[in-house]
């Protein structure tokens, strides 16, 4: 039921296509509450973190899932990232070895978070939990995105919502975008963290205060700012809002004559490569995409990953504010996990 690419009036004030398309949302909404009061809970035998977001599409769980990585190695911590590996052939149970696979069989998700920390990807995600544990010596699950179908037991659900996009018309699949209805998300989440600046992420910060949830903030910070400041760039990316990345390279002071947009996790052909690289060589542009889409080249073979080299990459942070939030977070998860009844 859920559309390869979201409508564009998931994202704008709810007109005659939600009202149509209501009563389907009710039904998937109906089933999304169920999973989240009746799914299984397997036990995962570890501590597990999860990192979800409200809506269909990116949010920033894969930057926030690194981030929280990055703070649990810090605290001498063996933290394993766990995934579904949406839009790679491969199911799992598996854990990703970056000389082997790439983003065609795991997907690109995983290949980035892989370059951290063990990453297990499994459609069963008790078995991957157990591959961390049992054969990656993990001491912390930390999964990306897997909340609403409640396969494991949580020990803390940090639900990422994206300020400049926010949660659309707030209507359920297929009316809207989000995974289930608000009220339900937020009442079996611990915590919401809100991603950069704008007004649009009010809706979730309202629903989190009434239902008592603290609210964390953070911002992406990209890496080698100066590189991209005054250059002329041919911009193209296959994710869920390549405008939020566009806006980054404009914040730096890049001058985007041109941009393309993809499907999001979308394969590159050769074909499409080059006609990207005959347009940029014809205006005389810098190319330059996300690294999400940059790990997704090997995916294509020999030929496209052979354009690689002619391609900028912009790769960002995602910073807490204050800085010690994640460690806090983990803290509450590792708690949870030894309170938690057997």
């Amino acid at each position: 039921m859920i559309p390869a690419r979201a409508p564009d009036f998931w994202w704008t004030r709810p007109g005659w296509q939600a009202l149509l398309l209501s009563p389907l949302a009710y039904a998937y909404g109906a089933a999304a509450r169920w999973r989240l009061i009746n799914g299984e809970r397997a036990e995962a035998g570890l501590p597990v973190l999860c990192i979800g977001n409200f809506t269909v599409g990116g949010g920033g769980k894969t930057p926030t899932a690194l981030a929280l990585g990055r703070a649990a190695l810090t605290m001498g911590l063996r933290p394993g990232f766990l995934s579904r590996g949406h839009g790679g052939a491969l199911r799992g149970p598996l854990l990703v070895d970056l000389a082997r696979h790439h983003a065609g069989d795991v997907g690109d998700e995983p290949m980035l978070l892989a370059r951290l920390a063990p990453t297990a990807i499994a459609v069963d995600r008790k078995l991957g939990a157990e591959l961390l544990r049992c054969e990656a010596d993990c001491d912390l699950v930390i999964m990306d995105d897997g909340f609403q179908s409640q396969r494991l037991s949580f020990d803390h659900v940090l639900l990422v919502v994206d300020a400049g996009r926010g949660l659309g018309n707030a209507r359920v699949v297929p009316a809207g975008p989000l995974r289930a209805p608000l009220v339900d998300q937020i009442s079996h989440a611990d915590a919401v963290l809100v991603i950069g600046e704008g007004s649009a992420g009010e809706t979730a910060i309202r629903s989190a205060a009434k239902g008592g949830r603290p609210v964390y903030a953070a911002h992406l910070r990209p890496r080698h700012a100066d590189n991209f400041a005054g250059r002329r760039c041919l911009a193209f990316a296959g994710i869920a809002d390549p405008g939020k990345f566009y806006r980054s390279l404009e914040g730096l002071g890049a001058d985007l004559v041109e941009t393309r947009d993809f499907p999001d996790h979308h394969v590159f052909t050769a074909a499409e490569l080059q006609g990207l690289c005959d347009a940029a060589e014809q205006q005389a542009l810098q190319l330059v995409t996300t690294r999400k889409d940059a790990v997704r080249l090997k995916a294509g073979g020999a030929l496209v990953e052979a354009f690689a080299d002619r391609i900028a990459v912009l790769d960002v942070d995602l910073v807490f504010a204050p800085s010690g939030v994640p460690e806090g977070i983990i803290r509450e998860t590792l708690d949870a996990f030894r309170t938690r009844p057997a």
